[in-house]
């Protein structure tokens, strides 16, 4: 299997490359990037692999080198972001030239324009899976794990954190090379503001970001967490069939969903770009900091909520039952504490273990939790991290308990 990695030597693909070139079926590893150099500089760092490894210099802008690049390859990891600007471009290419993908778009705009191309992978051969990384990606995979002990899945709610207790501080990894805010940084200034896809009565609608909403989870667990745009509802809406209401959420401090809300209005009035507020982000204003706080006293705190978890409610046996499914204590460590790119790396690779090695290819473009097995892939994610006190990857815990959520 020929693994073409566009984009590999940005962080979260370089987190992929160094466990795929260990995997006995891939056959070659290309890291391929607009910068060379960096993919040059990873390829020599990286320890002793199973694959050979070569570099590539393509620059997903340049249509015809990147679709040569692709007609090479079995199968694309795609991790150029931002999504809304470049996943549907990348899809396009590798439905062209037959080239099995995957990645992790967290942008739910497009891709619900690359599952409208689910007909033309089909009809090419291709299995696409888009959102393969943390979140989405696990945590769709957590979603699907407390639902599908459920008869009816009314309401699904999926959460990541920001900066609960022992999160990890990406501030690092907003700030790319070149001293210009990151992808990443620019695409959660896009689903902080405008509008964002949620699911409300079993329909898709658009409401505003940064909603609080307040969670009682089994286990005597409560708080408040906020919207923020993310794939996870769209995708899970017709998944899981849900009947109710799906949002995606940050568990967040008062003061900096507080500061995230400033930027927001901010943008939404006009008086800041994306790129101008991932800066602020990056490197907060003393004023802004001062207004923050100040408004903090409106904001709810999180409370008593797991740092990532899925949960989900609906009926077994027509009793109503709540279901949270959340990482164990080991997984929740490294969930929480281990950088963005890391932590979005591991699994986009372990998603495509499961393309190249464990039969679950299908033709189509489909997000994680139609394709991928939350077991197998929790058990890798278990065994990869090597944690010796954890008898499971997931823990399951139900209540009855109503309501779930207050907004």
């Amino acid at each position: 299997m020929r693994v073409l990695a566009l984009g590999g030597a940005g962080a979260m693909g370089a987190a992929a490359v160094r466990i795929a070139a260990q995997f006995p079926d891939v056959d070659e590893i290309v890291i391929a990037d607009r910068d060379i150099g960096a993919a040059q500089e990873l390829s020599d760092r990286l320890p002793e692999v199973t694959a050979p490894v070569r570099v590539a210099q393509v620059d997903v802008t340049d249509s015809d080198g990147l679709h040569a690049a692709l007609e090479q390859a079995d199968v694309v990891l795609n991790t150029v972001g931002p999504y809304y600007r470049f996943g549907l471009t990348v899809l396009r290419a590798a439905i062209e030239t037959g080239t099995d993908y995957l990645d992790i778009c967290d942008d739910w705009e497009p891709t619900l324009d690359m599952l409208a191309l689910d007909a033309e992978a089909r009809a090419a051969g291709v299995c696409a899976i888009v959102g393969m990384g943390a979140s989405p990606g696990v945590s769709n995979l957590l979603a699907l794990s407390a639902a599908r002990s459920l008869d009816r899945v009314h309401d699904v709610y999926t959460a990541w954190p920001v900066d609960v207790a022992g999160a990890d501080d990406d501030r690092a990894q907003l700030i790319g090379p070149d001293g210009r805010p990151s992808a990443a940084a620019v695409h959660w200034m896009q689903q902080i503001s405008g509008t964002i896809a949620t699911v409300a009565d079993g329909r898709l609608l658009r409401q505003r970001p940064l909603r609080p909403l307040r969670l009682v989870l089994p286990g005597d667990r409560c708080g408040t967490a906020y919207t923020v745009g993310h794939p996870e509802p769209v995708t899970l809406h017709r998944s899981l069939e849900i009947t109710g209401d799906a949002v995606n959420l940050m568990v967040i401090r008062s003061p900096t969903v507080a500061y995230l809300d400033g930027l927001r209005r901010d943008i939404d009035a006009g008086a800041l770009t994306n790129q101008q507020a991932a800066a602020l982000i990056a490197e907060p204003t003393l004023s802004r900091g001062v207004r923050s706080l100040i408004s903090a006293l409106r904001f709810e705190s999180p409370g008593t909520l797991p740092p990532f978890f899925a949960v989900a409610t609906g009926l077994r046996d027509d009793r109503p039952e709540t279901v949270l499914a959340r990482l164990s204590s080991g997984l929740e460590t490294f969930a929480v504490t281990t950088d963005m790119a890391t932590a979005t790396g591991i699994p986009l690779a372990l998603g495509l273990s499961q393309l190249i090695g464990a039969g679950i290819r299908r033709p189509g473009v489909h997000p994680p939790e139609a394709v991928i097995d939350p077991d197998r892939f929790f058990a890798g994610l278990l065994a990869h991290l090597g944690d010796p006190d954890a008898t499971a990857a997931v823990v399951i815990e139900r209540s009855t308990l109503a309501p779930l959520a207050d907004r």
